[in-house]
C-alpha cells in the first residue's frame, strides 16, 4: 500500500497488506514404496502440476548435489534411453559418477535442439528452486539419523501440486465468454482454481505467451507455499501448530527459505516485501540487506547448495516487521483495469537510472515520499487507537462517511469524540493525495515507461501504449473519481505502480458501491479481501471444499 521503490533501500519502511488470495501446495510421495533399483539410489523422481495450466513437469532430483534436472512428459522415450545409457555406464565402470549422467544429457541436448525447448517452456524456476533449497535447507539441519529418513522420504518421490485462487489471474476472457457483465459476481460464478488465461497467442517469434495476472505476488505466493509445504512434509518444520495470533519460530525458517529461493529463481535480490507478506501476513517492513543473497547468487555457481544453503541459514538476516493491520470496519478492494499489466523490473531499472543520473532531486523527492508515507501509517495508527479507546464514537463517524462524499465529512462532525475521527480520516485522504503526487512526480522525472519497451518487444496487448509514469493518466483518471465516491477513504496503485491492479480502502458497508461503479468504467472488482494472517496449514483437500479462508500452504498425509 505504501513504500513502492522506496522499500528498496534500507531502512526505508513500507506497509503491505496480505489478502485472502492464496496459493496451495500440496505435496505427497509419488510412489506407495520406496523404490531401490539398480543406480537409483542417486536420483529421485519429482513430479510437478498444475491443473490451471493444463501442465505436468517431471524432474529428476540428484540426492548427492541436490539439483534438478527437469523432464517433460514428452521426452519420456528419450529419456528411457537416457537411463539405459547411463545404467550401461554404471555396470562398466566401478566407481560412476554422477558427471556422466550429465554427460549424456549435454550430447543429447545438442543432438535434440527440441528438447532443449521442450524443457524451458515446461519449466518452472520459482518451483525449482523452491524444492531444492528446501531439501538443501533439510540437508543440512539434519543429523545423521534424520538424513536417513530423509533420504528414505524422498526416495519415494515428491508430487507436488499447486493451485492458485482465481483473484491472481485474470478471468475477464472467461467472463467475457460467458456473455456476463464484468461483476464480483459474475466472478464468483466461476469454478475454483479455473483454468489461466494468457495475455496472447505465440507471436511466432518462439515468444512464450504471458500469463495474464493481477499484481498480487503470485510469484512470491507460490514460492512460499511449496516451501512451507515441503519444510513441514520433511519435517524440518512443524506449522501444524500455527495459530492465527502467533505462529512458531518455524515460520521464520520458510521466510529465509522462501525469500532464497525467489531471489534466486528471479535472478535478483529484490525487496523481499512480497515474499514477507506471503509468510507474515499485513504488516510494516523493512527489508533485509541484500549482501546476505547476493552473495549466495554468485557461490552457487561455484560451492555444493549444501553449503550456500548452510552459509545462508548462519547469515544475519535484519529484515524488521511490525505488525500492522486496517483500523475496524475498513475494507480493502482490489480492482482490475483490464488494460494490461506492467514491467516492475524495467520500471525500478529507470528510477535507479534516475537515481544516478540526479541525486539531488532523487533524494528530496524520496525524503518527501517517505515522510508522507510514515504519515499515512500514523493517522491509519491512530485510528486503529481512537477504535479501541471510544468505538461508539468511532463507529458512528464511520456509518456516516460511509454513505457520505468526502467533502462532506467535515460538516457531520458534532460531538468531540467524533470530531478527532472525521480529523485523523480527512488527515489520511489529504497524504495518499501527497503520495500519489510524489509517486507521479518520481515516474515522471524517471520517465518510467510503464513497460511499453517489454509490450512491444513481446507483442502481447494490441492498445495504443501510454508512455505515461508510475500512475498513469488512464489510472489517474480512475483513482480520483474513487477517491471522490461516497465512503471511499483512500485509493491507489499498489506496489511499483502501473497497470497490474488498482486498490480502495473503504469504510463501512460502501464497497458495493464502488465495485457497482468500477463496473461501469470496465473495472473489475476482485473477490480478495484483506486477511492479515500468512503462511497456514491444511489437511484437507482445497478442491473438495467450499474455500472461504484460504492458506498459503497444504500437506495432506
Amino acid at each position: 500500500m505504501t513504500g513502492g521503490y522506496l522499500i528498496l533501500e534500507r531502512p526505508n519502511a513500507g506497509v503491505v497488506l496480505s489478502t485472502n488470495a492464496r496459493f496451495y501446495a500440496i505435496v505427497k510421495p509419488l510412489y506407495d514404496e520406496i523404490k531401490l533399483d539398480s543406480g537409483a539410489e542417486a536420483w529421485t523422481d519429482v513430479k510437478l502440476t498444475s491443473p490451471q495450466l493444463s501442465r505436468e513437469s517431471i524432474y529428476k532430483l540428484s540426492l548427492k548435489n541436490l539439483m534438478l534436472q527437469c523432464v517433460s512428459s514428452r521426452q519420456v522415450l528419450l529419456w528411457t534411453v537416457l537411463c539405459v545409457c547411463v545404467l550401461l555406464s554404471f555396470e562398466i565402470s566401478d566407481s560412476p559418477c554422477i558427471d556422466s549422467f550429465q554427460l549424456y544429457l549435454h550430447i543429447f541436448d545438442y543432438s535434440y535442439p527440441a528438447l532443449n525447448m521442450v524443457k524451458r517452456e515446461s519449466r518452472n524456476p520459482f518451483v525449482e528452486q523452491a524444492v531444492q533449497y528446501a531439501v538443501a535447507a533439510a540437508n543440512v539441519t539434519f543429523d545423521k539419523d534424520k538424513k536417513d529418513a530423509l533420504n528414505k522420504i524422498l526416495l519415494q518421490g515428491l508430487h507436488i501440486m499447486v493451485l492458485g485462487c482465481n483473484d491472481f489471474y485474470s478471468c475477464r476472457n472467461q467472463i467475457e465468454a460467458r456473455g456476463l457483465r464484468l461483476t464480483p459476481e459474475a466472478l464468483a460464478a466461476l469454478p475454483p482454481f479455473t483454468s489461466i488465461s494468457f495475455n496472447a497467442e505465440e507471436n511466432g517469434q518462439n515468444c512464450k505467451p504471458e500469463v495474464a495476472k493481477t499484481g498480487l505476488g503470485s510469484s512470491a505466493a507460490m514460492t512460499t507455499a511449496v516451501v512451507a509445504a515441503l519444510l513441514h512434509y520433511l519435517g524440518v518444520v512443524d506449522l501444524s501448530s500455527l495459530s492465527k495470533d502467533e505462529g512458531p519460530v518455524d515460520v521464520d525458517m520458510v521466510h529465509i527459505i522462501a525469500q532464497t529461493a525467489h531471489c534466486i529463481a528471479q535472478g535478483k535480490v529484490g525487496s523481499g516485501f512480497d515474499v514477507s507478506s506471503a509468510v507474515y501476513g499485513s504488516h510494516r517492513y523493512v527489508r533485509f540487506s541484500p549482501d546476505i543473497l547476493s552473495s549466495a547468487q554468485d557461490a552457487v555457481k561455484e560451492k555444493p547448495l549444501q553449503e550456500v544453503m548452510a552459509s545462508i541459514l548462519k547469515g544475519k538476516w535484519d529484515h524488521e516487521r511490525t505488525k500492522f493491520s486496517l483500523p475496524p470496519l475498513m475494507n480493502l478492494l482490489l480492482g482490475e483495469p483490464g488494460t494490461g499489466g506492467s514491467s516492475t523490473p524495467s520500471m525500478v531499472g529507470a528510477v535507479k537510472r534516475w537515481q544516478k543520473s540526479d541525486p539531488t532531486k532523487a533524494e528530496e523527492t524520496w525524503r518527501k515520499l517517505s515522510e508522507a508515507n510514515s504519515s499515512l501509517e500514523i493517522q491509519l495508527n491512530i485510528l486503529s487507537k481512537l477504535a479501541e479507546e471510544n468505538w461508539n464514537a468511532y463507529k458512528c463517524v464511520i456509518d456516516i462517511c460511509s454513505k457520505q462524499r468526502p467533502e462532506k465529512w467535515i460538516e457531520q462532525a458534532t460531538e468531540p469524540g467524533q470530531e478527532v475521527v472525521f480529523k485523523a480520516l480527512l488527515g489520511a485522504r489529504s497524504t495518499m493525495f501527497e503520495i500519489r503526487n510524489h509517486m507521479r512526480q518520481m515516474g515522471e522525472a524517471a520517465g518510467v515507461p510503464v513497460a511499453a519497451e517489454w509490450l512491444l518487444k513481446k507483442a502481447i496487448y494490441k492498445r495504443s501504449i501510454e508512455l505515461d509514469m508510475i500512475e498513469p493518466e488512464s489510472q489517474t483518471q480512475l483513482l480520483d473519481a474513487t477517491m471522490g465516491m461516497d465512503g471511499v477513504l483512500l485509493a491507489g496503485v499498489p506496489g511499483a505502480g502501473g497497470f497490474d491492479a488498482v486498490f480502495a480502502i473503504t469504510l463501512g458497508d460502501s464497497g458495493s458501491n464502488v465495485t457497482k461503479a468500477w463496473s461501469s468504467l470496465n473495472v473489475l472488482a476482485l473477490l480478495v479481501r484483506e486477511d492479515p494472517h500468512g503462511v497456514s496449514l491444511e489437511t484437507g483437500d482445497p478442491r473438495t471444499k467450499e474455500i472461504t479462508s484460504a492458506v498459503s500452504a497444504v500437506h495432506i498425509e
